[in-house]
């Protein structure tokens, strides 16, 4: 008895060893499926997401361009003489342009985001400081005019922050 159960398990353990190795490879097969599925799955989302992601990179640069105060200022004429009145339609334009573009904020980085902001913000306080210095609506707009053309505008850094965005994209 105790030789059939030695012969039993001799031939069991070339089985188990045998169906453990099936086992090993045959997991492995279904891990490299699995995960051959899931980069063909990211490659075509990423296929369909990448002209999203221009557009919106696109959109946030024309927007950059729209608030860059000195193509701004050429764009909108005053109205009348009114140095305040004049501030606010040209700060109405901006928030417009802004809001038309808010959703792409979904599609863009969250920094390249925060550089738009920043740009934003920026052209609009030195609007706000330049209107103080200004007694007229043609005085604001030449005051404007004169200093944007000894700095460079912030709409210009967040133009090359996002062209430096899209080359990483490509």
């Amino acid at each position: 008895m105790e030789d059939k159960f030695l012969e039993s398990f001799a031939y069991s353990i070339p089985a188990i060893v045998t169906g453990l190795v099936a086992y090993y490879f045959f997991n492995s097969f279904l891990k490299q499926g699995n995960l051959e599925k899931k980069i063909a799955l990211l490659a075509a989302k990423k296929k369909d997401s990448l002209p999203l992601k221009l557009h919106a990179y696109e959109r946030m640069l024309l927007f950059c361009e729209r608030i860059n105060p000195v193509k701004m200022l050429l764009r909108i004429e005053p109205i009348g003489n009114d140095k305040n009145e004049y501030l606010q339609l040209i700060l109405k334009n901006i928030e417009q342009e802004f809001q038309h573009n808010l959703v792409q904020q979904i599609y863009i980085s969250d920094p390249c985001w925060h550089v738009i902001i920043a740009s934003k913000n920026a052209v609009i306080n030195k609007l706000r400081q330049v209107v103080e210095t200004s007694n007229f609506a043609n005085d604001l707009r030449e005051n404007i005019l004169l200093d944007y053309s000894k700095l460079v505008p912030p709409t210009d850094t967040a133009i090359i922050y996002i062209k430096e965005e899209v080359k990483k994209l490509l």
